[in-house]
Parts: structure tokens; sequence; C-alpha cells
């Protein structure tokens, strides 16, 4: 079933959101990261993207306190991403109640590691985060590009046993200006069997339902939430275990 991810960018325990992978271009919402997700809870949300911003800019988790509210407070599901590298990392965000991990500079810096993580971990635990600038590798909080292929990157642990994906086209990232669908749709046809999440750029419900009629297996949505642009109510369809839209 296609999936709706609501995504929580936290800084220092706040909810922001960073424009094109730039941190000096930071939107700030004044809403309480707890109020949010019982928010989602309660219109069938069930997964949520918590991307620990200072986690990535440090190297290291960060913002365990906030991963420990959510978790204790909620029953979401929680996928974690920002900064994870070794298996420390790993076991304390899973610790902290995350039920998911998602990391991005491990797997260009140390790919054996990432690798083995498929194996120890086991598939269903973990995502890869592929974020790319013109089809090429970006990573370390955005800040290092590479001359590497989105399509050889993924490859490498595609053939490896990797299940779950998620790109972002940078360039698209927190600006409202709609996904890269060419690119999610030769992503989808040349990775088959994985579960594909588009990232960055959605401003509509079209575009929701655009992706998912493009063979993706979820959408995460952020600023679009926030500003109004994409409504919980009008994402009912996609949750069916959330209450039904008021008449």
């Amino acid at each position: 079933m296609f999936k709706i991810v609501p995504s929580l960018s936290i800084a220092e325990g706040k909810i922001v959101r960073i424009q094109q992978g730039d941190f000096t271009k930071q939107l700030k919402y004044n809403y309480s990261p707890l109020d949010v997700a019982l928010l989602y809870e309660d219109n069938g949300i069930e997964v949520i993207h918590f991307a620990d911003l200072d986690g990535m800019q440090r190297g290291e988790p960060v913002n365990y306190r906030t991963l420990e509210v959510l978790s204790g407070y909620t029953k979401l599901k929680i996928d974690f991403l920002g900064g994870i590298r070794t298996d420390g990392d790993v076991n304390k965000v899973l610790e902290h109640g995350a039920t998911y991990f998602t990391a991005s500079s491990v797997s260009v810096k140390s790919q054996e590691l990432f690798a083995s993580w498929i194996i120890s971990y086991g598939r269903e635990k973990l995502s890869l985060q592929a974020d790319v600038v013109n089809q090429k590798i970006v990573y370390q909080a955005w800040q290092k590009k590479t001359d590497i292929d989105l399509f050889d990157h993924v490859d490498f642990f595609y053939q490896r046993g990797l299940k779950y994906l998620k790109v972002t086209d940078i360039n698209r990232d927190g600006v409202l200006d709609g996904p890269n669908f060419e690119m999610y749709d030769s992503v989808v046809k040349r990775f088959p069997n994985a579960m594909v999440a588009a990232s960055g750029g959605v401003r509509s419900i079209d575009d929701i339902r655009r992706l998912r009629d493009m063979g993706l297996y979820a959408v995460i949505i952020g600023r679009a939430l926030f500003e109004g642009k994409i409504n919980l109510e009008q994402l009912q369809e996609f949750t069916p275990n959330g209450p039904p839209p008021s008449s």
C-alpha cells in the first residue's frame, strides 16, 4: 500500500525546514514536534520521517531527547535520519525509540559497512537515502558533492539486497516546485524490486497521486503540510486507518 510519510526536520529540538540543502535558508515553525506528531497520528499516519539536522551537521545523532518523546507519547513508527555513521549510532537511535533508520553519508564513505547493515540489521530495518544534484550524489549534510551517478550508487546496494530507497533531488527540496517526476520514473523502472520513496518538491495532492500512479512506495512530505498546500483531510484517501473526511 502506498504510504504518506510526513517529515519532521528537527534542529535544537524545534521543527525547521531547509531549502535546497542550504542550512542558511531555514524556515522555522512555531509548532511542538509532539503536538504535530499527535495530530498526524490522529489522522491515520503510521510512519514519520525524523530528520536530525543537528546530527547531519555534526556527523552523529544529536536530538535523542525529541526522538524519545515522540516514541514515548505516540504509537507512530519513526524512521530516523541524521548523522548515523557507526553501529553504535544505529544502536543508540534504536534504543531511544526509532523503529527504522536511514543513512546517507556512510553509504558514500563506507560502502561495505552500509552494505553489511542490510544483513546485520535486516533489509526491513534500514533505508538508503540518496540525495542528488544533477543526478550526482551529494552527502554530509548536502555539503559534499561527488561525481557518483545516482544509479551506480543505488545499484551497488540493490545488488546486495537493499529494499528501501529514498531519493531526493536537492534542487527541489523545500521550495514547492514539484517533484522530479522524470527521475523517479527512471528509478522505479531501473530498480523494480526496490520500495522507492520520493522526497522533495511535493506541493499538491495531485503530485502525490501522480507519484503513486508511477509505482512509488511512499512520498515524504514536509513544507507543503506545514504551509497548508496539502491538508490532512486530503490525505485520507491514502490513510485508510484515519477518520473519514468531514461532510
